[in-house]
């Protein structure tokens, strides 16, 4: 049988492959990224050492962060030594179950306030992100749709705020909150509670998230199916919510580990000045600042929370990166000002 060849007439475009979304897009250039793979990899399993915290310090330590044993033993390398000295030098790393990173002058095993303590940070810093969201989102939908009057307000209160330093504006009104802490009808936080330095946090980079999604909001609103939606008689705050929101998400996703790593970075500042987490909940700042004061006789009890925040922001910044590669591959969303250059 003779098979007849079909010739495409000059005339004819050849067939276009379908084009890739956006997010499929980013994905590929995610999944491409192998520095970003390995930051991510890396989060991963911060959070799944930081959520096993509490099995660690059961089944492994058996102990508790708060638990002294000033006056216990422990065996290394065979041999039953104290675990803080007649000296009143704490025992340094065993790299066993047991005091794997060694104790503090109280006895109390590091690695498990390690452990407890960047969970706290994480917590906090988590907390403080999305209480900038929520705050932060309505403000800049607002001052980028709306503009005149209800832009010029907002844009001068983001002003207000971010006039003074993070960590200076931060330590102020954690200071004052943690005094006596916060009564308001029926609203009551105690001055230890880690509420305090969330909502400090929180408030203090709501204009760094605002800023960006305004600038975007202002470019969006005069976009023409922004014009159509308002022609089509839709209200102000649907088109915000369906034709505004979903382009923000991919801005949203980049600034999320860039707020988390200033969160964290701002939640350590403050309970190392004793304006955050009070001890003796442990937390990376009060473990750095208990650390400070004995470098001499026990170098690990600052070396150990030095090197976990270390680790943590660097990975953070890492994933941040690879996220903006892969979501904003031109630098368009000018996020300088939120990294604090």
């Amino acid at each position: 049988m003779r098979m007849r060849s079909r010739r495409r007439s000059p005339g004819s475009a050849a067939p276009t492959p379908a084009s890739l979304g956006p997010w499929r897009l980013a994905l590929r250039r995610l999944r491409c990224d192998r520095a970003a793979l390995v930051f991510a990899a890396l989060f991963v399993l911060i959070l799944v050492a930081l959520v096993a915290a509490p099995l660690y310090a059961s089944e492994i330590a058996h102990t508790t962060p708060a638990d002294n044993h000033l006056t216990d033993t422990t065996v290394v390398d065979g041999k039953r030594v104290d675990v803080v000295s007649l000296d009143g030098i704490p025992i340094g790393p065993t790299w066993q179950g047991n005091y794997f990173l060694g104790a503090d002058y109280n006895g109390r095993d590091l690695m498990v306030r390690l452990l407890y303590g960047a969970r706290t940070s994480i917590v906090v810093g988590v907390g403080a992100v999305l209480l900038s969201f929520l705050l932060g989102i309505p403000l800049a939908l607002a001052a980028g749709y709306r503009r005149g009057r209800t832009d010029a307000v907002i844009s001068r209160l983001f002003d207000v705020l971010w006039s003074f330093p993070a960590l200076l504006l931060g330590v102020l009104l954690s200071t004052a909150l943690t005094l006596h802490g916060v009564d308001i009808g029926p609203v009551s936080v105690g001055s230890g509670s880690r509420l305090i330095p969330i909502s400090v946090i929180g408030l203090v980079y709501v204009p760094y998230i605002a800023r960006p999604l305004r600038g975007q909001v202002l470019a969006l609103r005069e976009q023409p199916f922004v014009e159509a939606a308002r022609a089509s008689g839709m209200r102000a705050s649907a088109v915000m919510r369906s034709e505004l929101m979903p382009h923000l998400w991919g801005t949203l996703l980049v600034l999320t580990p860039i707020l988390l790593v200033n969160a964290v970075s701002l939640e350590v500042a403050l309970s190392f000045l004793g304006a955050g987490i009070n001890p003796p909940e442990p937390s990376l700042g009060t473990l750095i600042e208990d650390g400070l004061t004995k470098t001499a006789n026990a170098s690990h009890l600052l070396l150990v929370p030095s090197i976990a925040l270390v680790l943590i922001v660097l990975t953070l910044n890492g994933l941040a990166e690879g996220l903006r590669r892969a979501l904003d591959p031109h630098g368009v969303l000018g996020l300088g000002l939120v990294r604090g250059e």
